[in-house]
């Protein structure tokens, strides 16, 4: 008689049924990752020098690589003009300046003297719109719920100037105890300034270059499907950068073209206001509409409905014409997934997340998409092999 061998621990039903040594090995990866994060959060002390030189170095690479994709094609529509690259990067540089200079003798003087005139209006305008608010209350359905709360409402109107000099002490007080903070916050800013320009100039002379540098430090066997994820990676940046611009570029002008012809006040700050927030999807057009409604009512229930027409048409023209010839659909990403993104990126890095939630989300989305596709190629039979599938990239970029 033979004795039955016994299953070993990873041949037991139990395991078998959480799915073997694969699964194991996967709680095993994860309990090590839980440990080197909690090790890493011990000593973060370590990593101070690290963080402060990547708080100094992220914004300026940001913005030139925001400038870099908007000039990338200027600058091969003149290499296909049998201009040198360096030659072609020094007349981007000089029409950039020369943009900039335009821009500040010719269209800051306007927003400069509307900006001033808004925040000198503000409070008069404010205190019109409370008066307005009220008197359309005393007159309306809801006089009766209106003539119980009046005497509250009066009462915290009366308390409000002393809660404003309460509030501005405060204020005060924490902008003079945080003085040095904010200097070398502009000191940073200032300095991410001046070394946009250089970082600039060697993203248009080598930018195209790097993956390349890249792809040479893995192993041959990873670099075809490496180089397609940086491919679709600069195609989903490119498409978003330059088409999100162009849009809100486009919906400042049309916003300020719109107020001009209804008379509304402040026209080119309002349009300003627009193109700046229109960076950000769905939440940018609530953040710009604001100021407007507040002064279309100080102005007259007229000019609300003015402005509801003219943002109802900037919203329709943006929406079924702009959007679909610059943008396209190359995000392929869902209006409540982006809710999601904006309100999330807004919440863990403010400002700076909201304006790069979208793209950051597609680069991850990229990189997860072509994972799974290897995921898939190894375990489902159906799918081609590996090699199938990079000589199929491999010919694909040949045709192109």
């Amino acid at each position: 008689m033979f004795d039955e061998k016994k299953p070993g621990f990873f041949e037991t039903r139990f395991i078998q049924f959480l799915g073997g040594k694969n699964t194991i090995f996967a709680l095993i990866l994860l309990v090590l990752i839980g440990l080197t994060i909690f090790i890493f959060d011990l000593v973060s002390f370590v990593f101070n020098p690290l963080t402060v030189f990547l708080g100094n170095v992220v914004l300026p690479i940001i913005i030139a690589t925001i400038l870099y994709y908007l000039l990338r094609p200027v600058l091969r529509l003149l290499e296909k003009m049998r201009i040198p690259r360096i030659w072609g990067i020094l007349i981007l540089f000089i029409a950039i300046i020369g943009l900039i200079t335009l821009l500040v003798f010719l269209v800051f003087p306007f927003l400069k003297e509307q900006t001033i005139r808004f925040i000198e209006n503000f409070p008069e305008d404010f205190s019109q719109l409370i008066n307005n608010t009220t008197l359309w209350l005393q007159t309306s359905i809801f006089s009766g719920f209106y003539s119980t709360i009046e005497t509250d409402i009066n009462e915290r109107i009366q308390d409000l100037p002393s809660q404003l000099a309460m509030f501005f002490q405060d204020t005060f007080t924490r902008v003079a105890t945080g003085i040095t903070s904010f200097i070398g916050a502009i000191t940073s800013f200032i300095l991410a300034i001046v070394t946009v320009p250089f970082i600039l100039f060697y993203l248009l002379k080598d930018g195209e270059k790097l993956p390349q540098y890249v792809l040479r430090l893995l192993p041959p066997r990873m670099r075809v499907e490496t180089a397609q994820v940086f491919t679709d990676i600069d195609r989903q940046i490119s498409s978003y950068i330059q088409g999100q611009l162009l849009v809100s570029a486009t919906i400042g002008f049309m916003v300020f073209i719109g107020f001009s012809i209804i008379q509304m006040p402040y026209p080119v700050l309002l349009g300003a206001i627009a193109m700046v927030t229109s960076v950000v999807p769905y939440l940018g057009p609530v953040i710009a509409i604001t100021p407007a409604v507040i002064i279309a009512l100080v102005q007259s229930p007229f000019m609300l409905l003015k402005l509801a027409a003219v943002w109802t048409v900037v919203q329709l023209v943006e929406g079924k014409f702009i959007s679909p010839q610059i943008m396209g659909k190359t995000l392929h990403i869902h209006p409540i997934t982006i809710i999601f993104v904006l309100v999330t990126a807004g919440s863990l890095f403010g400002v700076p997340g909201v304006i790069l939630g979208i793209p950051g989300y597609a680069i991850v989305k990229v990189i997860v998409t072509h994972f799974f596709r290897l995921f898939k190629m190894r375990y489902n039979r159906y799918e081609p092999t590996v090699e199938q599938h990079y000589e199929y990239i491999s010919k694909t970029n040949k045709v192109e």
